[in-house]
């Protein structure tokens, strides 16, 4: 009798001590199904998916002016994610510099619009014909945030603010450097407007309006 006494308690007390660990399970927990493990791809184009922590010093991934603007487009396009696009955003942020630095535009004509495109353009001609090259490094991008949010109709108008550091060279076409350093980043704050119509099953938002921020 005493050694059912003595292996009731310990039953007792192991009970208890799974109920303090797992919980009571009522039935209605909710479960997760683990999902299978993908390989990892580095965004080639600005369709805005992925996932950032990039906020603003409150915390936000927009400003506040940009509020009514972000709900509406949600409220538009269920399956705008502000996360997604903001890592999109910086990926198109980054390979547009690089790809204006290097004066190689086409490699990212369809990422632009025509004005844009245009501008960069005749900035880099004038750069070559001066004899100049950039040696530019996009040292890190420290905030992107949602400054201003649009929708007109069926098209939507996304303006991010960058904040990053860049190291910038210009040197000459003996490879002399004539002005910067890049020993020393200049944090940079520019505005860049993205386009897209969220009608059209292209997934594509498109850079049409650039601007630096004092």
């Amino acid at each position: 009798m005493t050694a059912l006494v003595i292996l009731a308690l310990v039953a007792l007390f192991v009970g208890l001590r799974l109920y303090s660990v797992l919980g009571e399970r009522t039935g209605h927990e909710q479960t997760f199904a683990k999902e299978p493990d993908a390989p990892v791809k580095k965004p080639d184009n600005p369709k805005l998916q992925g996932q950032t922590t990039a906020t603003d010093d409150s915390g936000n991934a927009y400003l506040p002016l940009a509020g009514p603007g972000v709900r509406a487009l949600l409220a538009a396009d269920p399956g705008f994610d502000v996360a997604r696009f903001l890592e999109g955003a910086e990926g198109a942020y980054r390979m547009i510099l690089e790809a204006f630095w290097k004066g190689e535009l086409e490699e990212v004509r369809t990422l632009v619009g025509p004005e844009v495109y245009e501008a960069f353009a005749g900035a880099v001609d004038a750069r070559e014909d001066a004899g100049l090259k950039l040696d530019n490094r996009l040292v890190h991008i420290d905030q992107s945030v949602i400054a201003a949010a649009e929708l007109h109709d069926s098209v939507a108008e996304v303006t991010v603010r960058f904040e990053a550091d860049i190291a910038a060279v210009t040197r000459n076409a003996d490879g002399d450097v004539v002005a910067g350093s890049l020993d020393d980043a200049v944090q940079t704050r520019d505005r860049w407007t993205f386009r897209r119509d969220i009608a059209d099953s292209d997934p594509n938002w498109i850079l049409v309006e650039t601007d630096e921020e004092e």
